[in-house]
């Protein structure tokens, strides 16, 4: 009985360590880097006339999050926000660009 005992003891304490062995690869997989915004965003620069958002400077290269249209032309944007405020006096911006 104390053989057959011991012999249980192996098979379960086998199942418990291969177990904790498929737990660890899990848990030490290396995390997932974020998504730049370059790599985040489906507009490109060469979709947009602009090289700079009009509300802040920023090149459109750094990543494009929005845009929009205004006299057939498509502008690209760093934010929402900028987008709006280009919205409220497109002529203004364009004007300062020239």
């Amino acid at each position: 009985m104390r053989n057959s005992t011991i012999a249980l003891f192996f098979v379960i304490s086998s199942f418990a360590c291969s177990n904790n062995k498929d737990n660890t690869a899990v848990e030490n997989k290396p995390a997932e880097t974020a998504p730049t915004m370059e790599n985040n965003s489906h507009f490109k620069p060469e979709m947009v006339v602009n090289t700079t958002d009009f509300a802040c400077g920023m090149p459109v290269s750094a990543g494009i999050s929005d845009t929009c249209h205004y006299e057939d032309k498509a502008y690209g944007f760093c934010s929402a926000e900028c987008k709006a405020e280009f919205q409220k006096e497109p002529a203004k911006y364009l004007a300062a660009k020239q």
